[in-house]
């Protein structure tokens, strides 16, 4: 049987991002493993997210959305005690994002960081028939920083490697969800980044942005990068608008990315980049040589260019058609 299924699991939450004028702030429904979820089924791919929300309004408008785009949500989770996070998102002239703290709330814990291990063991039989059909589990760091969620990804990953399911984390480094956990709050820089080294070390294909690749690994060459990691993965290094750089199949290669004046809001570009990757890589099942690779990553970097022309991550992410189409032009 042939595995196309892919499992993203880890953060849904709101972005509330200011408009381009910097007077005030939209919501648009993100978290990278949600929007990675929602750009692969518009490439489509089967997709299943695993994750936990609020029991809240902003809980419900994920709800509809997963069920009006077909996304398999059987292990998706609601906390009646903790609300949906809600991350501001303030940009540049540039249209690139950074993320300026979270909404303010008396609550102290998030719905994202209390993902519960012992609920999704609880219908083992459906789980076990998923991970059977399952080619990809997709995952970030951000989920490290809570106990109770870093649990579940680790038992989620262990079943990935029983069924023989290959594991791509994205780094996603984002220092305020770890300034702000509970848990993660009270340890040092050092052991936030030797926590998550080791879960790399779990990675078959690893996805980083240059800055991060520097930050835990002193590097920029994917190749050296992978020799550093147990499992020695692909690596996918991106960098904005500059060549990304990667070492994927023992092939290693750079890929020139195509750049826009209409960039508008670089949110979820990374998403819709890994989620291309993955469709194209699913295609073409490990692309044997450097002509396929480059075509599966010029794929993914137009899914990611895409997504800059609008704001929000999900409401841009493009499908299949308007990839190629644009491919087919290379006219904006």
């Amino acid at each position: 049987m042939k595995k196309t299924k892919v499992i993203c699991i880890g953060e849904a939450l709101i972005d509330r991002i200011r408009y381009k004028s910097n007077q005030e702030f939209r919501d648009f429904l993100g978290g990278a493993p949600a929007n990675v979820a929602f750009a692969l089924k518009k490439l489509k791919v089967d997709s299943t997210f695993v994750g936990c929300l609020g029991n809240d309004e902003h809980g419900k408008r994920f709800i509809e959305k997963f069920n009006e785009s077909d996304i398999d949500i059987n292990f998706i989770q609601l906390n009646k005690k903790q609300p949906t996070r809600i991350v501001r998102v303030d940009r540049d002239e540039y249209g690139d994002r950074y993320f300026s703290g979270f909404d303010a709330t008396s609550k102290t814990v998030f719905a994202d960081e209390v993902l519960d291990k012992k609920k999704i063991e609880n219908d083992s039989k459906r789980l076990e028939k998923l991970f059977m059909q399952t080619k990809y589990l997709v995952t970030g760091t951000i989920i490290l920083s809570s106990l109770k969620s870093a649990e579940s990804i680790h038992f989620l990953m262990r079943l990935a490697n029983k069924f023989n399911v290959k594991i791509i984390i994205d780094v996603n480094w984002r220092q305020v969800f770890w300034d702000n956990s509970t848990f993660s709050s009270k340890i040092s820089k050092e052991e936030r980044s030797t926590l998550i080294r080791k879960f790399l070390d779990c990675a078959h294909i690893l996805k980083l942005a240059k800055e991060e690749a520097t930050l835990f690994f002193n590097n920029e060459d994917p190749f050296e990068i992978s020799q550093k990691i147990l499992t020695r993965p692909d690596v996918i290094i991106t960098d904005g608008a500059n060549p990304i750089s990667w070492f994927i199949n023992g092939v290693k290669g750079t890929t020139k990315v195509i750049n826009s004046s209409k960039v508008i809001d670089t949110t979820g570009a990374g998403d819709a980049f890994l989620a291309g990757l993955i469709s194209k890589l699913i295609t073409f099942n490990n692309p044997p040589n450097e002509l396929e690779i480059q075509d599966c990553v010029k794929f993914a970097s137009v899914c990611g260019l895409l997504t800059c022309l609008g704001e929000g991550a999900i409401e841009q992410q493009p499908d299949y058609k308007r990839v190629n189409d644009f491919l087919g032009s290379q006219i904006l």
